[in-house]
Parts: C-alpha cells; sequence; structure tokens
C-alpha cells in the first residue's frame, strides 16, 4: 500500500465578509500530498523548507518547460528531459544544447529525485535546488546566467502573477524560481510499475515465471549496487567500462572530489524506467539493454582508474558471470520496472 505525507505549515489564507453578513472564503496556495509508497525508503528532500504547493508546482512547470531560462530562449529543461523517454533525451547518446555543442554525458532521467541528495553523474549538485543552475549555466546546454534569466522573467508580465500566486509576492528572485523548479520535480515520484504493484501485493498483480528468474538472478548479480527499490545504492562506481578518447576531459567523480581514487567513478543510476530511457551508461554508448549485460559478462576492461572491486570474479579477472539464459530473465524482470502511469501523468506534461 502506499501512504501520502501532508506537510502543514503557514500559508495564506484570508476571510472577507460581504454586505449581507455571509462569509466568503479566499485561500492560497493549496497544499500537495508527496506519495511515499510504502516500498520505498523515506524522502531526503525536506519538505518542511520547502513545501510543494498546486502554485508552486505550476509555476515550476511553466519554469521547467520556459524556453527562455537559455540564451536563445528555445532550450528548456524539457528541451533534453522529455516525459515519454522518462524524461531523457531519447535518441541522444549525449546532450546537447545552445549552439548546437554537445557535452560529454548522457541525459539521466527525472524521477524521485526527492529520495536522493546528491545529482548528476559525478555528484555536482549536493541539494536539489542547486542542480537546475548547473544547465543553466554550462555553455554547452542552456548557456545563461541567473541574473539573465531573471530579467527574462521579470519582462514576461504573467511571471509576476505566478510568483505571486506561489509564494505572496509578485517578487521574482533565484530562491524563489530554484524552490518552484524543486517544487515540480519532487511530485515526480514513479512507483506504480507492475514491480511495485507486486511488492505492495496490489490488484492481484504477480510475476510471470520469466519476470520471477529474473528477480531472483537480478538480486544475485545486480542488486548490491542497484538496491533498494530505488534500484541504486546511491553511491560512485568505476564498473570498468572503456575510457572513451572522444571526451578527454571526462574524469568521472574526480571532477567534484579531486581524488584520483574517483577517477571514472559515476553515480549508480536508478533502473526505474529503463526500458525507455536508453541510451545507457554515462556517455550513451550502448543502445540496448541487451549490449549493457553483455558489457557486464564480457566487455569490462581496466581503465586507468580503481574498477569495483563488486565487478570483480574471484580469480580477478574483471565482469559478472552472467549466462545467456539469464540475461533474457532479468531484461523481462527489468521492464517490470516501467511506470506507465508515470510516462503519461498529465500533471508533468508541457502541453
Amino acid at each position: 500500500m502506499k501512504k501520502t505525507i501532508l506537510i502543514i505549515v503557514f500559508g495564506f489564507v484570508l476571510w472577507s465578509c460581504s454586505n449581507d453578513g455571509n462569509e466568503a472564503y479566499i485561500a492560497g496556495p493549496f497544499f500537495l500530498e508527496v506519495d511515499q509508497p510504502s516500498n520505498f525508503p523515506e524522502i531526503k528532500y525536506d519538505l518542511k523548507a520547502n513545501t510543494p504547493t498546486d502554485a508552486g508546482f505550476e509555476l515550476g512547470k511553466k519554469l521547467f518547460y520556459e524556453g527562455n531560462l537559455s540564451s536563445s530562449g528555445i532550450i528548456s529543461c524539457g528541451f533534453c528531459h522529455e516525459q515519454a523517454s522518462a524524461f531523457t533525451h531519447h535518441g541522444h547518446t549525449i546532450s546537447h544544447g545552445e549552439n548546437g555543442l554537445e557535452g560529454f554525458r548522457n541525459t539521466q532521467p527525472i524521477q524521485n529525485l526527492a529520495y536522493f541528495d546528491e545529482f548528476t553523474w559525478d555528484g555536482a549538485a549536493i541539494h536539489l535546488d542547486l542542480q537546475p543552475i548547473i544547465p543553466i549555466t554550462a555553455e554547452v546546454e542552456m548557456n545563461e546566467t541567473i541574473p539573465s534569466v531573471l530579467d527574462k522573467l521579470e519582462s514576461m508580465p504573467e511571471y509576476a502573477k505566478l510568483f505571486e500566486n506561489a509564494f505572496g509576492t509578485a517578487e521574482i528572485n533565484s530562491e524563489r524560481m530554484l524552490k518552484a523548479l524543486s517544487q515540480f520535480m519532487v511530485m515526480m515520484v514513479s512507483s506504480n510499475s507492475k514491480y511495485d504493484k507486486v511488492m505492495r501485493q496490489e490488484d492481484g498483480a504477480s510475476f510471470t515465471s520469466l519476470e520471477e528468474e529474473g528477480l531472483i538472478a537480478f538480486t544475485e548479480k545486480c542488486a548490491s549496487c542497484h538496491s533498494t527499490d530505488l534500484f541504486s545504492d546511491q553511491s560512485y562506481r568505476n564498473n570498468g567500462i572503456p575510457y572513451n578518447p572522444k571526451h578527454i576531459e571526462e574524469q568521472g567523480r574526480q571532477r567534484v572530489s579531486g581524488y584520483e581514487a574517483d577517477f571514472y567513478k559515476f553515480r549508480v543510476p536508478s533502473l526505474r524506467n529503463i526500458e525507455m530511457s536508453f541510451p545507457y551508461m554515462h556517455d550513451g554508448r550502448f543502445g540496448t539493454l541487451e549490449a549493457v549485460l553483455d558489457f557486464y559478462s564480457e566487455g569490462m576492461v581496466e581503465n586507468g582508474g580503481e574498477v569495483d572491486e563488486r565487478l570483480k570474479k574471484p580469480d580477478g579477472s574483471l565482469g559478472i558471470d552472467l549466462q545467456n539464459k539469464e540475461k533474457e530473465a532479468i531484461i523481462v524482470f527489468l521492464r517490470t520496472l516501467t511506470d506507465y502511469e508515470f510516462l503519461n501523468d498529465k500533471r508533468f506534461a508541457e502541453f
């Protein structure tokens, strides 16, 4: 079963009396209920510090799809995060943005972010409210500055009313803009896949025999890193992926920590909606789940960093022992993580 968290904090609520003595009720933003599925760990985002409201959510949604967050007025957050592909950049191995420039990383999905406290492939963002600053200011993404974005929003009459509805006054500032984006994103909870319904014993859901075999193989071979029902232990690991000479600036986690031991370590991604979020790996080099599992069974190499010990066989060689039947079953199981309700939820759609 699922439960919901409802945070009650101060809002602006007014009463007035009409000439006939009847009371009129005028309400400010309504607080939104954030799903806390019973099979999920606790939320990490501080909902008390930034409680989602209907008005804050709507402002965040408009900002998420607002092209004027970029220098050209075209590249929005939603440009690289498309709902049908689990909010990834479908069809692109790596992100590209303003002036046709390309980065060197694959767009990550946006789901269940309230349950994480570090973001991006290397953990450069340590708070959800701060994460949007990275793509907004990156030359190869949105290529803008926060002051310039605020100036543009102030020049658009509709935003004064939206900010007033969300925060009580029409003031437009960076804190409010970023909090509104977070209010939109923390509501993006993906928790209604077939897997979830089986785990919560809902609607008589059950696995097929092959899905069950896949779960068993996954638990034995993959779950040490893709753990909990978030399917990520939220760590950074070097998985033995060959170094990509096209991206000589890529260092993985080392770019943030400065430690040589973190070279080519990347955030363990969640596997939720993995069927829809291809291509895979930090640089999008694999187009299919079959290719990913083939890599883990026979494609891992020493790449100049410290390959994770969990990915070494007893004889010291790299790789996970995966038979073809196990690969087939694991992929069938992974498809049970596709949450069609989330992927078609009109609350998160641009139009």
